[in-house]
């Protein structure tokens, strides 16, 4: 089956990107990169030692040759702060992918759109391929590719939460409008199903950390995400039968012996 995630020109197989953070352990970590299925692992610049490579670093857990980073502007409250860790993580080599991530409030976490919007303009002038983190708010998806953006990130419920998708009517409109860039789910998945009610709604492809990382097994958690995203995104492309009020007999009704 030929159904790639394709992000600024680049294939991936796995339409599941992952995170490295509140992992018990970097072993468990790595058996979760492994059991996933991802090729795209996000890591946050401002919690990690990406300039002094004499010195221990969690990139030294990571496989640089089998997987694609994904630097992240995690920790940054400012347009200006998201701009020069994007920068940094390009000096150093890391990438020049960013996923630009700007928090709005310190108590929800929740993204200040306006502030990424900005970012995403100044990133993609300086060449950077950006995906930026927001809400899930039609308009500003638009505004945001209108901007460059190679993807657009819509949270499901807020980072962290496990609370599932909480509008999923959002994420399915914006299927319906959005087509010319990837749609990828990021913040708010919980457990399987929701992935896979992600993926059956159309998204093109799913982040999480927490979901996985704070599971009581890290490593089948991964296999399970895995086989979410994939049975999610079958469904989707399969069509799945309308619903109705009534029930509809599974068989058909004529040339039965009464």
């Amino acid at each position: 089956m030929n159904d790639k995630l394709i992000i600024a020109g680049r294939e991936f197989n796995s339409r599941l990107i992952i995170g490295t953070g509140k992992y018990r352990s970097n072993e468990q970590m790595v058996e979760a990169f492994n059991r996933s299925g991802a090729e795209m692992i996000t890591v946050a610049v401002r919690r990690v030692n990406i300039t002094d490579r004499t010195q221990p670093s969690l990139l030294d857990f990571i496989d640089l040759k089998r997987f694609a980073i994904l630097p992240n502007t995690a920790g940054c409250y400012s347009t200006d702060e998201a701009v020069r860790t994007a920068r940094l993580a390009r000096e150093v080599g890391l990438s020049d992918w960013v996923k630009i991530e700007v928090i709005g409030d310190q108590k929800t976490l929740f993204p200040d759109n306006e502030a990424t919007l900005e970012a995403t303009k100044i990133l993609v002038k300086e060449g950077f391929t950006v995906l930026p983190y927001f809400t899930d708010d039609l308009i500003m998806a638009k505004k945001l590719i209108d901007a460059g953006a190679a993807a657009v990130m819509p949270l499901a419920a807020p980072i962290g939460s496990g609370l599932g998708i909480q509008n999923p009517n959002n994420l399915r409109i914006m299927r319906e409008e959005i087509t010319a860039v990837p749609i990828i789910v990021d913040a708010g998945v919980g457990t399987a199903s929701d992935a896979c009610l992600a993926m059956e709604l159309g998204v093109d492809g799913l982040l999480m950390n927490t979901a996985i990382a704070e599971a009581e097994d890290a490593g089948s958690m991964a296999d399970a995400m895995k086989l979410a995203v994939q049975s999610g995104r079958l469904a989707y492309l399969a069509g799945r039968m309308p619903k109705r009020l009534y029930a509809s007999a599974s068989s058909p009704l004529s040339g039965i012996v009464r």
